[in-house]
């Protein structure tokens, strides 16, 4: 892909490391961008969109990528993570800790590389999409090389795995 001022900070990162990926784009304008309307938005199957869930603990901040029609199992999480308990990260702090806001979280490049653990059911597919970094803007590649680039580990992670 070509320089350009409109990439996020996920995509230069993934450019830098020469990982393929592809931009789904989408008008937020109507309030949807849950990651079910998402999925329906750009016109894909929900099972391959990811929604980034930051979580913490007493070992800091830790990052989940599961499913969108999916819900993160905190005990499954924590145990994943090393921790006795994790709690949700509030909304209001998620732009100071990770650069990103609420329906824009990517996994790619927060402010810093934080614990990151894919959902396993992601390791089955040839292609996941997650936020890009912005509202209205998703990338799609390959699990496996998103993993790569975050440092990140799958394991179960949801309700009823």
């Amino acid at each position: 892909m070509s320089a350009n001022k409109n990439k996020t900070n996920a995509m230069r990162i993934l450019d830098k490391e020469q990982i393929h990926y592809q931009i789904h784009e989408y008008d937020p304008e109507d309030g949807q961008i849950h990651g079910n309307a998402v999925a329906a938005k750009i016109n894909k199957p929900a099972e391959m969109v990811h929604k980034t869930l930051v979580t913490q603990g007493k070992q800091g901040l830790h990052i989940f990528v599961i499913p969108v029609g999916a819900e993160l199992d905190l005990k499954q999480a924590a145990r994943a993570a090393g921790e006795k308990k994790l709690e949700m990260l509030p909304v209001k702090e998620l732009q100071k800790w990770t650069g990103y806001i609420r329906g824009g979280c990517s996994p790619v490049g927060m402010k810093k590389l934080y614990p990151t653990f894919i959902d396993h059911r992601a390791i089955q597919l040839d292609q996941i999409i997650v936020s890009a970094g912005r509202i209205g803007t998703q990338i799609e590649l390959h699990p496996q090389e998103l993993a790569q680039v975050v440092q990140a580990r799958f394991e179960e992670l949801c309700i009823d795995d």
